[in-house]
């Protein structure tokens, strides 16, 4: 899951970056509404975490206008305004949850994970297709029941092919899981961790389409 991160508070960012991190996720964090918009017109994001008070403008404002332009990725706002009439406002403004200052950030990372669960048109919370069980919450992964050691990387790249088994992900569409906004890419990377994942969860759980990318192959 990537995510960005839209907080001018240093160091409650670097404390939502860090604790998101830890939930998995590949986090880019930015202090602006400037910042935000030209982070998000990139695209390859899964979910915001949106501060509704900014230095350079309001929060509602910014989302209000991602969501005139189309834009539908799923935001969750933080503020410290946690009036019922300020929680309509954000709702009714296109937010997807609403989160007020102080928070736990074992329950921010469940909260983001629900809106791009939802946002994906997915129910259930764990991914499984055929013996391979992935659960996004504890970060684990089982192979007919045992236990399967990944690192950080190589559960995002499974992840990212188990939301949606059956369709090809590019190259690209891999890399934006794993980098961050203004990270620099690996040129094999990709590469290496799908073989990695092969040699443990076995050769034929992950199928190459030359010239496009990689696909879950459904178990027969």
């Amino acid at each position: 899951m990537r995510v960005l991160v839209v907080e001018d508070d240093a160091v409650l960012l670097d404390a939502v970056r860090v604790g998101l991190g830890l939930a998995g996720a590949t986090v880019d964090g930015v202090a602006s509404c400037a910042d935000a918009r030209a982070a998000l017109a990139t695209g390859g994001f899964d979910a915001v975490v949106l501060d509704v008070m900014l230095p350079d403008g309001s929060g509602l404002d910014l989302l209000a206008g991602w969501r005139r332009g189309g834009d539908r990725t799923p935001v969750l706002l933080l503020t410290a305004l946690d009036e019922v009439a300020d929680r309509i406002r954000g709702l009714d403004t296109g937010a997807d949850d609403h989160l007020g200052k102080p928070f736990d950030l074992d329950e921010l990372a469940a909260r983001v994970r629900a809106i791009a669960r939802r946002a994906a048109g997915r129910a259930a919370a764990l991914l499984q297709l055929g013996d391979i069980l992935l659960d996004p919450a504890a970060q684990r992964v089982t192979l007919a029941g045992r236990p399967v050691e990944l690192s950080r990387r190589e559960f995002s790249v499974l992840a990212a092919l188990m939301e949606r088994p059956g369709v090809i992900k590019s190259r690209p569409d891999i890399e934006t899981r794993l980098y961050g906004w203004q990270e620099e890419i690996e040129s094999n990377a990709v590469e290496v961790y799908v073989h990695n994942l092969r040699a443990k969860l076995g050769r034929e759980a992950i199928e190459t389409v030359r010239g496009v990318g990689y696909r879950m192959r459904a178990p027969r």
